[in-house]
């Protein structure tokens, strides 16, 4: 049976379009980087509906930083909005907030929010909303590269020990399990070097619908495919 109409534990998002959906209408860029953060609260809202345990979104990447000063200034403004008006709803609805990524080169004042918000939320059982920011594969695979090394030069690990579990130990939340799904919008055909390591065996999901568009209805369609594949994770039925 295609999987049983499970429905994913974990979904994580690629959230693109914001530029183009401004363009579309003649707007500024931030115009759509701010209708892409109420879509972000409607992404939240829609997978506690939907019973999805971990929601991690693509905030925003190590190449992200190549923007103009004036669009990154914006979104850090963003973030910054999007912590003080969810923080409330995240309390009453038990989800606890994390980050993954390179957090410490975000500016002090979103990243001061952002650790606040972390330790407010931490206790919080009820669902897990992990946020990309200052984040790229690539990035997070030489970081646990270079913990694994120096505990190697100092003698904590042995080298001929080294396997994928003691590898995938190093990254960045190694506690959360990988994403079961991964939803593109935009309808964009590549990952973007995003969670390179954990979506070995995720199925993918992409959409034309540009990110801002992306609603509760669109959440239900993405979750719906996913439940009509057959996951085999590289083996085959007997």
């Amino acid at each position: 049976m295609a999987n049983e109409l499970k429905v994913p534990e974990h979904v994580a998002i690629i959230m693109d379009g914001n530029g183009r959906w401004a363009e579309h209408r003649g707007l500024a860029r931030v115009e759509g980087h701010r209708a892409g953060a109420e879509a972000v609260e409607a992404a939240l809202d829609a997978a506690r509906k939907f019973g999805v345990k971990y929601l991690t979104l693509y905030a925003f990447s190590t190449e992200n930083w190549k923007r103009s000063p004036q669009e990154v200034a914006a979104l850090m403004g963003l973030l910054g909005d999007f912590l003080d008006r969810k923080l409330p709803s995240m309390m009453e609805n038990d989800v606890r907030l994390l980050t993954t990524g390179r957090t410490s080169d975000l500016p002090f004042p979103s990243r001061s929010k952002l650790l606040a918000a972390i330790e407010a939320t931490s206790n919080n059982r009820g669902g897990t909303l992990i946020l990309a920011l200052s984040y790229g594969g690539r990035a997070e695979l030489v970081d646990a590269a270079k913990k694994m090394a120096a505990d190697a030069a100092a003698g904590k690990i042995a080298p001929e020990k080294i396997d994928e579990k003691l590898f995938a130990s190093y990254l960045y939340h190694p506690e959360i399990p990988d994403p079961d799904l991964m939803i593109r919008t935009s309808g964009e055909q590549r990952i973007s070097n995003f969670l390179l390591w954990q979506i070995a065996y995720s199925e993918l999901y992409v959409t034309p619908v540009l990110w801002p568009d992306f609603d509760e209805e669109e959440f239900g369609r993405a979750i719906k495919s996913y439940q009509n594949r057959d996951r085999r994770f590289g083996g085959r039925k007997k």
